[in-house]
C-alpha cells in the first residue's frame, strides 16, 4: 500500500474537483479511472480501467487529501502513476505538495 497527502495551495477544494473531473470525464466517455462502490462524503474510491487494485480517496482537516493506493502483486507503482498524473495533469497549478508513504 502506498499513502499519498496532497496539500492544495489557497484553500482550494481539491476532493471536489476530482471528484467532478473525474464525473465529467465518464459522462464524455473518457479517461480511466471510475468511481465505484458505495457513495460516502468526503470519501471515494476509484478503479482503473487497465491496471488492478483500487484507489481510495478522502478529504481530511484543511481541504488536504489523502489517497491509498492498493494492488497486489507488486503493481501499486501503476496505479500510483496513474493518480499522481491524474493529480498533474488536472490540477498542477491548485496543489502545494504532495508526499508519498511507502508501508
Amino acid at each position: 500500500m502506498r499513502q499519498v497527502q496532497v496539500i492544495p495551495a489557497n484553500g482550494f477544494r481539491l476532493y471536489g474537483a476530482m471528484v467532478a473531473k473525474e464525473s465529467e470525464l465518464a459522462h464524455k466517455r473518457r479517461g480511466t479511472f471510475r468511481r465505484y462502490g458505495p457513495r460516502a462524503r468526503n470519501r471515494a474510491k476509484w478503479r482503473h480501467s487497465s491496471y488492478p487494485g483500487w484507489v481510495r480517496l478522502e478529504r481530511v482537516m484543511g481541504e488536504v487529501m489523502m489517497i491509498e493506493v492498493h494492488a497486489k502483486g507488486g503493481t501499486e507503482w501503476q496505479l500510483l502513476q496513474a493518480i499522481l498524473g491524474f493529480v498533474d495533469r488536472h490540477f498542477a497549478e491548485n496543489v502545494r505538495s504532495v508526499h508519498i508513504e511507502y508501508n
